[in-house]
């Protein structure tokens, strides 16, 4: 068999359970994407781009952070972030992927528990994977099973620290996590408690600081802001308390041996979080949408409604879920199916993303397309 046919086989077996990817470009209006107030072109977060172009910021890093790759922009934009979320300290990744990851990977350590949720995202269990603590899923959103898992393991001779991972908005769900209760878990566990903020930072919480924006500062308690959704740029921040973070530049290997972001990206970030504080028109606007579309798309088609800004359409089976996105696609709005390993088997689905990249009466243009779609 010639090297470039090694695939073929795997692929085309992909193909055949309607579960092939490939890249697709930019088309209609935008139910895909995660710029959820509409910032990724916003006038404003540009202008702070090209006024440090314009004093010579360079556009590449360089290197590391640990190397020369650490400009006076990423300590800016760390100074800046950990008093945005009100946390001790902060770090700039990236992307939130090898956050996340690095997160689950570095923190928890040999003979501690991490207790994740059940439908935190890939990047998540990748770092789970890494990680030489001990790991069990709970059920999704249950404080209790939580709280249980961390007594059964104390029983079994558990002696280290347990570590809560949980998103608090679930990117494939768009139900919001029990933040306070878990919280009160935690605590009353002695356990560190990691948020996943990425589909919350700059939608939900006062100045758009996310879910959790109550628990920041507590020394129990990591966040995990990205950058590329709402915040219309790109990177991820993680809060937390000084020693948290000094731990994870000595520790966390995706942040080690990265090539820094560029210290633009930085620029950009520090300007999107100055944005979103005063973004509170954009935050009801959302919200509003989001009402709208419970009403015109939701309840017609029996579904509950989605206190977030991502509405799942559940279809369950691969091809068929695929077939009516390319219906939908087809008539104009970028919807896109998500299959498994994304979703767990029987639940593909479409994930509807609200932005204000889009307005009521595109809204309402999708709901007629997407129910005939489905019949």
């Amino acid at each position: 068999m010639e090297n470039a046919d090694i695939f073929a086989a795997p692929l085309s077996a992909l193909k055949a359970r309607g579960r092939l990817r490939t890249l697709m470009p930019r088309a209609g209006h935008d139910f895909a994407s995660n710029d959820y107030l509409g910032l990724s072109r916003d006038p404003g977060i540009s202008q702070a781009v090209a006024d440090a172009v314009a004093r010579g910021v360079p556009v590449g890093s360089g290197g590391s952070r640990l190397l020369r790759g650490n400009a006076p922009e990423h300590a800016a934009l760390e100074v800046q972030a950990a008093a945005h979320f009100g946390s001790e300290a902060a770090l700039f990744f990236a992307n939130g992927f090898a956050a996340n990851m690095a997160l689950l990977a570095t923190l928890p350590q040999r003979g501690d528990l991490i207790v994740a949720d059940a439908l935190v995202h890939a990047s998540a269990h990748d770092g789970i994977r890494q990680s030489k603590a001990a790991h069990v899923f709970a059920a999704h959103n249950d404080p209790q099973a939580f709280a249980d898992a961390i007594v059964a393991w104390r029983a079994q001779g558990g002696t280290g620290r347990p570590w809560i991972a949980v998103e608090t908005v679930y990117s494939m769900d768009g139900d919001i996590a029990p933040v306070a209760a878990l919280a009160e878990v935690a605590a009353r566990h002695d356990a560190m408690l990691l948020l996943d903020e990425a589909h919350a930072t700059g939608v939900f919480g006062s100045g758009g600081r996310g879910v959790g924006a109550g628990l920041e500062g507590q020394d129990n308690v990591v966040t995990l802001h990205t950058c590329g959704k709402a915040l219309g740029v790109e990177g991820a921040i993680v809060c937390g308390p000084r020693g948290v973070i000094d731990w994870l530049v000595n520790r966390a290997r995706p942040f080690i041996f990265s090539t820094a972001p560029s210290p633009l990206m930085a620029v950009a970030v520090g300007a999107a979080l100055d944005r979103v504080a005063v973004a509170d028109d954009r935050r009801a606007a959302l919200m509003a949408l989001r009402d709208h579309a419970g009403r015109v798309i939701c309840e017609p088609l029996g579904l509950p409604r989605s206190p977030s800004q991502i509405l799942p359409v559940i279809i369950g089976e691969d091809k068929r879920t695929m077939n009516v996105a390319a219906a939908v696609q087809a008539a104009g709005f970028d919807v896109r199916g998500i299959r498994p390993p994304t979703v767990a088997p029987g639940t593909s689905r479409l994930r509807i993303s609200l932005t204000l990249n889009v307005d009521a009466a595109v809204v309402d243009a999708l709901a007629v397309v997407l129910k005939a779609a489905l019949r």
